[in-house]
């Protein structure tokens, strides 16, 4: 197990350090600029140089990747060049709020999930079948910038039932999670589907029929429990895309996470925020695969060996 974790350490970190330099590279070399944003167009040619030199922009951008990994190395991502307070401030505030949105949109996935996946195996080739499996393919079909302006429009526009945007209490979650989440809902539905058809096909399986144990017990007991090493596996990939993907859903609803501060950032031209947000978002992701690989080789202990 310890060189299960030593691996993926060294394995984050060279992601995270690739991102971050490309991410870097590519803020510097898309047109704007940080200090007309700032300043305006009518500002003053001086003007614009001295913030530009006050802010180290005017420095090559080789010498402003050093600088920045250097402070990055002594944990200070800087200051907002917009609003001029420490970045980690601001990341602070932001990171509640997409963190209770990923959960949300994690538990009714797995809430929707299960239930299509398990109809869908135990009733193979029926129309409980068919009809999960409808359903799942609706899921991923629907684009979040559709699914989104669509539940505002019959759930808080005609019914009145839960607010349009922000957050503000648990009924301001409702919408924005269902939109994040059925996405991943019909991934993981058609998984579990195809995981436990397999392991349905297993000879113990058949011994434990033969034994005359009952389906539900079977299920239960026998089946569910082999076939979610996948799903488990696949819940902790989409769980990082949850975290890192929200961007257009909390655009939609005005939700006051980290995907909306990037958004928000790169309209400003805002480079140290901008950086952090992306590195945040990078960094989650590959924690949370990494949690997921160590668990599943604690599950299944082949996957530490390398045995089959």
């Amino acid at each position: 197990m310890i060189n299960v974790i030593v691996s993926r350490l060294l394995s984050m970190l060279v992601v995270v350090f690739g991102v971050t330099c490309i991410v870097f590279l590519l803020i510097h070399l898309v047109p704007g600029d940080p200090v007309e944003v700032m300043l305006g167009e009518s500002a003053q040619q001086a003007d614009r140089e001295a913030l530009r030199t006050s802010l180290g922009l005017d420095q090559p951008v080789h010498i402003q990747m050093v600088n920045y990994f250097n402070r990055l190395f002594h944990f200070d991502l800087g200051s907002s060049l917009h609003s001029k307070r420490p970045v980690i401030e601001d990341l602070l505030e932001r990171i509640p709020a997409t963190i209770e949105l990923a959960l949300a949109s994690l538990l009714i996935a797995i809430m929707i999930a299960f239930p299509l996946g398990l109809i869908a195996a135990v009733k193979k080739n029926t129309l409980w079948d068919s009809s999960a499996m409808t359903v799942s393919l609706l899921g991923v079909s629907i684009p979040n910038f559709v699914l989104g302006p669509l539940l505002i429009l019959v759930f808080s526009v005609q019914l009145g039932w839960f607010p349009v945007s922000g957050r503000d209490g648990a009924a301001s979650l409702i919408l924005p999670a269902i939109t994040l989440g059925s996405a991943f809902a019909a991934i993981l539905s058609r998984m579990l589907r195809s995981s436990l058809l397999e392991i349905l096909n297993e000879d113990f399986i058949r011994t434990a029929r033969a034994k005359g144990l009952s389906d539900q017990s079977i299920i239960w007991k026998h089946a569910l429990k082999n076939a979610l090493l996948p799903v488990i596996t696949l819940m902790g990939l989409q769980l990082g895309l949850l975290l890192a993907g929200s961007i257009i859903t909390e655009i939609v609803f005005s939700w006051p996470g980290i995907g909306q501060l990037t958004i928000e950032s790169i309209k400003r031209r805002d480079y140290p925020v901008l950086q952090a947000c992306v590195l945040l978002i990078s960094l989650s992701y590959v924690v949370v695969n990494m949690l997921t690989d160590l668990l599943y080789a604690w599950l299944d202990p082949r996957i530490e060996t390398g045995r089959s």
